[in-house]
């Protein structure tokens, strides 16, 4: 019972911090969900989706089109690679955190009245932040990998010999890219919290309050 006591006296602020966060985060993906699944274009990913499908359509359809769409996912390729890098490098940075726990854990609470300043519990910190940052990393990596495929594909003349390199299954993938470069990017804004968590539970309260209503704006459609 002392130990459990010393345990909740000591990290309970945090812990109940990254619960009350992950409770508003699973909270307004429960309501994006439900309001997608009555009508998927009520999100701009539905649309983003939609616009894809339709993009790939039209230029299968017309061979004129080839160099355009090398063109755009060129494009796209580039803003994924620099996103990768820019994760790669991120990376970096937060490793070299975790050596300098002693010196700095406290020092970062400085502004926050509630909380622990123990170094183990600020290395966990940086190492939910890490973990944010590779999981960015692989899904650029994987929309990359995806949109170098679609390259190939979208200039294939019909009719199609195969049901894999149908406008529809070329969609599809292209829509998977689309889906892992918007992950990558979720995972940055998630960063945000994060980080303001290095400096005390109540931060990252705050910023995790902040979070869902910035994701509120740029998820919904001019429409809604």
């Amino acid at each position: 019972m002392g130990l459990t006591q010393a345990w909740l006296r000591e990290f309970g602020a945090d812990a109940a911090a990254f619960a009350a966060s992950a409770a508003l985060v699973a909270i307004y993906y429960a309501v994006l969900l439900a309001r997608t699944r009555r009508d998927p274009t009520a999100s701009i990913h539905g649309v983003n989706e939609l616009a894809r499908a339709l993009w790939v359509k039209h230029v299968m359809a017309n061979p004129a089109k080839d160099v355009m769409a090398v063109q755009t996912l060129r494009n796209f390729v580039m803003g994924a690679s620099l996103m990768a890098t820019t994760a790669a490098f991120l990376i970096l940075g937060t490793l070299t955190l975790t050596g300098q726990a002693e010196n700095i854990a406290r020092s970062w609470h400085v502004s926050s009245l509630y909380g622990s300043a123990s170094a183990e519990l600020w290395v966990l910190k940086v190492m939910c932040l890490l973990a944010d940052f590779i999981v960015a990393f692989f899904a650029f990596a994987l929309a990359i990998r995806l949109a170098n495929h679609v390259v190939f594909m979208v200039n294939v003349p019909g009719p199609w010999s195969h049901a894999e390199l149908s406008p529809e299954a070329v969609a599809g993938r292209l829509n998977r890219a689309g889906r892992h470069y918007a992950t990558g990017m979720r995972a940055f804004l998630f960063a945000v919290p994060l980080v303001f968590w290095l400096f005390g539970p109540v931060f990252l309260v705050v910023a995790s309050a902040g979070l869902v209503l910035a994701l509120h704006r740029l998820d919904r459609t001019a429409a809604v």
